[in-house]
């Protein structure tokens, strides 16, 4: 049905208008500019004629039902109109018009009603309060837009209308070219996923770029972009990165986990290459279109000047990107091009009285050297350099190879033609060598994730039932937080193994459990209504006599009585203390669109001041838990430094695994977390030391 949408055999124009600058009369003049060769009815009851063409009265009075209908009145005439658009057989239906969901309560109740009339007939909804559609190959411009793109490889959607027309500006000043273009707006019925449907069979289409404000499916948007993302790139910017969680979390993983997070993790898992700023999305669009991704993360680096060569191999540096040895043979073939003085080695440095064709031979040379996988070619504007005769060396080299190439020619007025000619000859060009390495690393991890083999969830064995007993118990007792003799239960079900615990209520209890234990122990005030024990100086560790312990029992009951004195006191945790292993923090909490959001990092005390955590969305494969874990700056830690001893990582594996099953198997549970896991040295396992369960609904 979608395909009538971009490629339509006729268009029904409801509100087109002679006025110009009203919007019915932009759409009308943006088609017939266009050349759209299929039939044209501007619907206007006030009109015989409209630029030329017969007006009809409504949709009812046309030939035939419209394969496209594009309405732009008054929004609250809009309901009864598209119940006229279904009466009539149309299908496809784009709202221009605004005054819905975005104005509040009233355009929200117009908007269910559009809805409720729209799925009555089957009909599909653009919009509302969006620009319109347009498909370059079809000729379609159902917008009501001022610049128009030339044809070209890049399928775009927005939710944002100024976006909509900044890329429209941005494609039709550079020259790059779009093959789709889709203004969402409220996004009301057609979404994102349709966007990728449509656009991925799409031979005219290279790469799909998409602005989000919002995520209709998440779980949808992830299968629907695993299956896409293998076939074409898909680029999203997404706004509200620093937006927190709508509700209030009561653990470290919810209060550091928030709808950035979760919609970052789902881009990672399903191929989706998440830009953090418009100037990466545009950057990173252009290369796509114009460049093969590159096979591989060696990068070559040509200049005529040590400057911008070193900010290069800076930037490649920081981003993962090797700067590699060139081959002897490569060298010997630049020694016979390049005079004694350049450097010959990579960042190739061709000197500052270079003209275009030392470049050419330059990059002629590099292009052969099996090691390297893509060009970055630098240039400033010297009295010798023609930069543009630069450019057309370049473009013509490019032609001949299946390398990716990407420029950077600093300055202005003096570059001005060469950038012209290299974006014109399909060679991008950016004004800063950092912003030319960060696409490269985006163009590279997306080969990875091409390369990535799919895996099936980690299956993790437990048991079920015995857990599924405890937490019904827990909600028979309106429990919010599951008391710690059933988290202890609940994580023995998961196979996580925990200290020696036992709970006393007086000061000679603790010393007889403590010594039951074996010293030294560790203390831990236990009452349902605290959370963050340490807060109020519940906790003491190292306790190596019955002194020690009596003392810490007094100090604990009293310091909480006076901090908190609603604390509805249990008594104290005696456990055994874990000694020669590193603290680490594994959690989840639930995002409304994704589902169980999966946390690891750096654990203890400093979790939320660190921020030294990764995420995931369950289910979660053995390659998901990998890469999260090497995503923590930490990770050295985990590996063993100054003479520690790695740390067992399969078993730290194998909890982040449990507890995302855990997170799938129970929704009840809202959040949970063990922080601190211990994780001992390889072969000694892991110890949740502390753990926390929280259910939903009220306390």
């Amino acid at each position: 049905m979608l395909e009538k949408l971009f490629s339509p055999a006729s268009v029904a124009i409801i509100g087109a208008s002679n006025t110009p600058g009203k919007v019915g009369h932009d759409v009308l003049k943006n088609l017939l500019d266009m050349g759209f060769p299929g039939e044209i009815y501007p619907i206007n009851p006030k009109a015989d004629k409209i630029l030329g063409i017969k007006a009809w009265a409504d949709i009812e009075s046309v030939p035939t039902a419209p394969d496209l209908v594009v309405i732009a009145i008054r929004a609250p005439l809009v309901p009864s109109v598209v119940e006229s658009c279904g009466k009539k057989g149309s299908k496809i239906v784009v709202v221009l018009s605004a005054g819905f969901r975005e104005v509040g309560g009233e355009g929200a109740k117009l908007e269910r009603e559009l809805l409720d009339i729209a799925a009555k007939y089957g009909i599909r909804i653009v919009g509302p309060n969006c620009l319109g559609v347009m498909d370059t190959g079809s000729k379609l411009n159902a917008t009501f837009a001022a610049s128009v793109p030339p044809p070209g490889s890049i399928g775009f959607f927005s939710q944002s209308g100024a976006l909509c027309l900044a890329v429209l500006e941005w494609a039709a000043g550079t020259r790059v070219g779009l093959s789709r273009f889709v203004s969402l707006g409220n996004k009301a019925d057609i979404s994102e996923i349709e966007m990728l449907l449509a656009m991925e069979p799409h031979n005219d289409t290279k790469v799909i770029l998409g602005y989000l404000e919002g995520v209709s499916n998440g779980r949808a948007l992830m299968e629907t972009a695993k299956k896409v993302t293998r076939n074409k790139p898909v680029v999203v910017l997404k706004s509200g990165s620093t937006a927190a969680g709508a509700r209030a979390a009561s653990s470290h993983t919810g209060s550091l986990a928030g709808s950035s997070q979760a919609f970052s993790a789902a881009c990672r898992q399903s191929g989706i290459i998440r830009t953090a700023n418009t100037r990466q999305f545009l950057n990173l669009a252009l290369a796509l279109a114009f460049q093969p991704v590159p096979k591989g993360g060696n990068i070559a680096i040509i200049t005529n000047s040590g400057g911008p060569g070193i900010l290069a191999a800076d930037a490649c540096d920081k981003l993962n990107l090797n700067i590699p040895t060139l081959s002897q043979d490569t060298v010997s073939a630049l020694r016979q091009v390049l005079p004694p003085m350049a450097s010959y080695y990579n960042p190739i440095d061709v000197l500052g009285d270079a003209k275009a064709s030392r470049y050419g031979q330059v990059l002629d040379v590099i292009i052969k050297d099996p090691i390297v996988n893509a060009v970055m070619v630098l240039g400033t504007p010297t009295a010798m350099l023609d930069v543009a005769e630069a450019a057309r060396e370049i473009v013509q080299i490019s032609k001949k190879t299946d390398l990716t190439i990407v420029t950077c020619f600093m300055g202005e007025e003096k570059v001005r033609e060469g950038r012209k000619i290299l974006m014109e000859g399909g060679v991008p060009t950016y004004e800063t060598p950092e912003e030319a390495a960060e696409v490269l690393k985006f163009m590279w991890s997306h080969r990875l994730w091409l390369e990535r083999k799919e895996q099936p969830p980690v299956e993790v064995k437990r048991d079920i039932e015995r857990a599924r007993t405890i937490i019904l118990n827990a909600q028979g007792e309106k429990h919010k937080l599951i008391s710690p003799e059933d988290v202890t239960a609940i994580l023995e079900s998961y196979g996580i193994r925990q200290p020696k615990t036992e709970i006393a209520r007086s000061a000679d209890e603790c010393i007889e459990k403590a010594e039951a234990i074996g010293y030294p122990v560790v203390m831990k005030v236990l009452a349902m209504d605290i959370t963050h024990k340490s807060d109020l100086g519940g906790v003491k560790v190292g306790l190596k006599s019955p002194d020690e312990v009596r003392q810490a029992f007094n100090e604990i009951t009293s310091r909480v009585i006076r901090i908190k004195p609603e604390a509805q006191l249990v008594g104290v945790q005696i456990q055994e203390m874990i000694t020669d292993a590193r603290e680490v923090i594994v959690g989840f909490t639930r995002d409304p669109q994704f589902g169980p959001l999966i946390m690891c990092g750096l654990g203890g005390i400093f979790v939320e001041v660190l921020k030294d955590v990764a995420f995931r969305i369950a289910p979660v494969t053995k390659q998901d838990i990998r890469e999260m874990l090497r995503e923590i700056r930490a990770f050295p830690v985990l590996q063993g430094i100054r003479g520690q001893a790695p740390a067992d990582l399969e078993a730290l594996e194998d909890t982040v695994a449990a507890l995302s099953q855990l997170a799938l198997d129970f929704p009840e549970i809202m959040e949970g977390e063990i922080n601190p896991l211990m994780v001992r040295p390889v072969g000694q396992g892991v110890v949740a030391v502390d753990a926390r369960f929280i259910l939903r609904g009220e306390s």
